[in-house]
């Protein structure tokens, strides 16, 4: 099976090599390195909703695509929370942390193992998964950006959209394990 290298694949392939790129801004000892970081995850992000978009848009789906586009967005998600826990060195950090990194090596294999037993749709993208992903973005976005703005505290509010992320994420994960327990009960 050859491997089609199309533009939303190329998308893809360009939010995992921001990863690196983001590491060497986010420790610059420069004052506007939190702006640059901020800056470059709102473009991964971009590209991650411009991929699926164009992907669809101009028929372009492929199951390479389809495999790396949830990698990517895991590998830069798990990347940011763990550089994010070191810097602030906070238990309130670590744990919304660690669960929404747990609940991804969870679900991406809960998914593998239901795709080999034939019911890979029992358990795709919910609508609240979705909505765990706009505030687990948002929040990190705002964990990096780390200053006031027009007032606003804005790492406290990363803080809690965090927790509100970390919620989401276990009742996503309990709803998405009770799929596959009736799948095996049936």
């Amino acid at each position: 099976m050859a491997v089609e290298f199309n533009l939303p694949t190329c998308l893809t392939l360009l939010r995992i090599a921001l990863i690196p790129l983001l590491a060497v801004v986010f420790y610059l000892p420069w004052e506007y390195s939190n702006i640059a970081c901020t800056a470059i995850f709102i473009i991964a992000g971009v590209t991650d909703w411009l991929d699926g978009y164009l992907a669809r848009k101009m028929s372009l789906e492929t199951a390479f695509g389809a495999f790396l586009d949830p990698v990517a967005d895991k590998l830069m998600v798990a990347f940011v929370l763990v550089l994010l826990v070191q810097s602030q060195g906070s238990a309130y950090l670590a744990i919304p942390a660690a669960i929404i990194i747990g609940r991804e090596i969870t679900i991406a294999s809960l998914r593998e193992w239901m795709a080999e037993i034939g019911q890979r749709a029992k358990v795709k993208v919910s609508q609240l998964g979705k909505w765990k992903t706009t505030a687990q973005m948002v929040a990190i976005g705002m964990l990096l950006y780390r200053q006031d703005f027009l007032g606003l505290p804005i790492n406290m509010i990363g803080y809690w959209l965090l927790y509100l992320a970390a919620i989401l994420t276990l009742w996503s994960m309990i709803n998405y394990l009770m799929a596959a327990v009736s799948t095996l009960k049936e």
